[in-house]
């Protein structure tokens, strides 16, 4: 990787906030000059003292395991055109992280999961995100893309794996547990 993990945070949290600042300049009520508040981290409304903070929109990621092979998967939105990885999305209003995990594996790939376990957390600032990592088991489903989001996806062993992400990502974190747990 390019910078250490430490920078990569750092750098990570100030691209955030800074994106904040420049979308915040107005308030989202009344359209109003917004100003920093000196007690927080946080705009006020000037005219009519709505408080906004920094958004963060939560967004799963899940290692899906079947036997001895996980599931990855090619997203369209990928800069990389050959990389391969994790499956994930954005959390929905009124939806909790196992729901948002089995409906994203369903609709993205067709598979159904259970015993869905707590992995970990990191702020991914591109551009407010808290990815929350997660492992699951297959449950049943025939392997079928949705074609729109996901172009390619296979269940893969750790002597097949394509190219994934990088050191910095928890999608490789996810990656690297699945490498370790089946040697």
């Amino acid at each position: 990787d390019v910078i250490d993990f430490d920078l990569f945070q750092v750098a990570g949290y100030a691209f955030h906030i800074m994106k904040w600042d420049q979308s915040s300049q107005y308030c989202g009520k009344c359209g109003s000059p917004t100003k920093n508040s000196v007690t927080e981290r946080a705009k006020i409304c000037e005219n009519c003292s709505l408080v906004s903070y920094p958004r963060i929109s939560p967004a799963v990621i899940c290692a899906v395991i079947k036997e001895n092979k996980i599931l990855l998967a090619k997203a369209s939105r990928f800069r990389n055109r050959n990389m391969y990885s994790v499956l994930a999305g954005f959390v929905d209003p009124g939806e909790t992280l196992e729901e948002c995990i089995k409906r994203e594996i369903k609709e993205e790939a067709n598979i159904e999961v259970e015993n869905i376990k707590y992995f970990g957390s990191q702020p991914w600032p591109f551009p407010d995100s808290l990815m929350i990592g997660f492992t699951a088991d297959y449950k049943n489903g025939e392997l079928k893309i949705d074609g729109d989001e996901i172009v390619d996806a296979d269940w893969f062993t750790r002597e097949n794996l394509p190219n994934i992400p990088g050191k910095l990502s928890i999608a490789r974190e996810l990656i690297d547990w699945f490498i370790e747990r089946s040697s």
